[in-house]
Order: structure tokens, then sequence, then C-alpha cells
């Protein structure tokens, strides 16, 4: 059921994504920061986001990077972090794979 949910919220994204009509500057990793937030939300309903960090980029190759972001969840009156890590393509600016580690506090 969360796989169906995630993915809904992905495909929702990246239509998103694809028709917005604005032309403000916007970062690079802001996309993904969006499907990061969205996967957090689907995995963990009903829990509080406490704080999010994008954490940076590592430059996997020539045309592969990988953007990491932090949120701190409260969950059952405990905190603990969960670490998105979204590995996508420079060139055509596709998802390529994300990953969840959650780290108990």
């Amino acid at each position: 059921m969360k796989k169906t949910i995630v993915s809904i919220l992905m495909m929702a994204f990246f239509l998103v994504s694809f028709t917005d009509s604005s032309h403000a500057q916007k970062p690079d990793y802001e996309k993904y920061g969006k499907i990061a937030m969205a996967v957090v939300q689907a995995d963990f309903s009903g829990a509080p986001i406490r704080e999010y960090e994008y954490l940076g980029r590592k430059n996997i190759d020539a045309s592969k990077a990988e953007d990491s972001f932090r949120f701190k969840v409260q969950e059952n009156n405990q905190n603990f972090f969960v670490i998105i890590k979204v590995n996508h393509d420079l060139t055509n600016k596709k998802l390529i794979n994300l990953t969840v580690e959650s780290q108990k506090q």
C-alpha cells in the first residue's frame, strides 16, 4: 500500500514539475526535495516532521549526482532522523534511484 501511495505522489510531483510555468530561478535540488518530502510523509503518515535539511550533493560521475536530505520526524514521542538519497541524471533531470534510511536516536 505504501509503495502505491509513494508511486502516486512521485508521479504527481513529476507532472507538477513539467507544468510549472513560473520563470523564477529555483535551486536545482528543489524538485528532489519535494519528492523526498512526499516519501517521508507517505512512509510516516501522521508523524510530524520537525526539521528538514538539505545535506548537499555528491557527483557520482559527469552526468549523475546524488542529493541528500535529512528529516527529523517524531513518532510515538520519539524523535529520529530519516535520510533520503536521490540519485538523478544531470543531463535529462530524471530520477534514477531513491533510498530511505531511518536513524533512531
